[in-house]
């Protein structure tokens, strides 16, 4: 199985199933410096606020863009980055603001010792388990699913 944030496109020469877990919002996170300064008046305040995002062909990159557009926005974009390790990283060494999925929010927070800029319920972080069967059997994978549909998720939606 592969946890993915996007589904394997259409058209796709490997025979795999998407089994769609679940969703949540997102959580903008930096260092308290950059915290503190861009937290007043979030989301306009990410308006030219030093970013650090996903490469452009991610889905949550797409996503991201899409809105900030909505809201006539352009952050400053100071790296663009394909490892989500690696994000998180620069980020916490205070080269810019980044986006999370609100699910995992405290633990990023508490790993990399950042602190909540803002939230948005706009922006969807959505994931799938990608697999080769068309019904998942396989005991670990099933347990996975089940834990992401019925607890992950649903304190996401509680919490929200």
């Amino acid at each position: 199985v592969v946890l993915s944030d996007s589904p394997v496109p259409r058209g796709f020469h490997v025979k795999a199933y998407n089994h769609y877990l679940g969703e949540c919002g997102v959580t903008f996170l930096a260092v308290r410096r950059l915290a503190n300064q861009y937290r007043k008046g979030f989301p306009k305040s990410l308006g030219e606020a030093p970013m650090l995002l996903p490469l452009q062909i991610s889905a949550s990159r797409q996503t991201l863009e899409r809105w900030f557009e909505s809201l006539h926005i352009k952050p400053m974009i100071v790296w663009e980055i394909e490892d989500s390790s690696l994000l998180k990283e620069f980020g916490h060494h205070g080269d810019g603001i980044f986006a999370v999925a609100s699910v995992i929010e405290k633990e990023v927070a508490s790993q990399y010792n950042v602190e909540v800029v803002g939230r948005s319920d706009a922006v969807k972080e959505r994931f799938y388990a990608i697999s080769f069967e068309r019904i998942i059997k396989h005991p670990a994978v099933t347990a996975i699913a089940n834990s992401a549909r019925q607890s992950l998720f649903v304190q996401e939606k509680r919490s929200s």
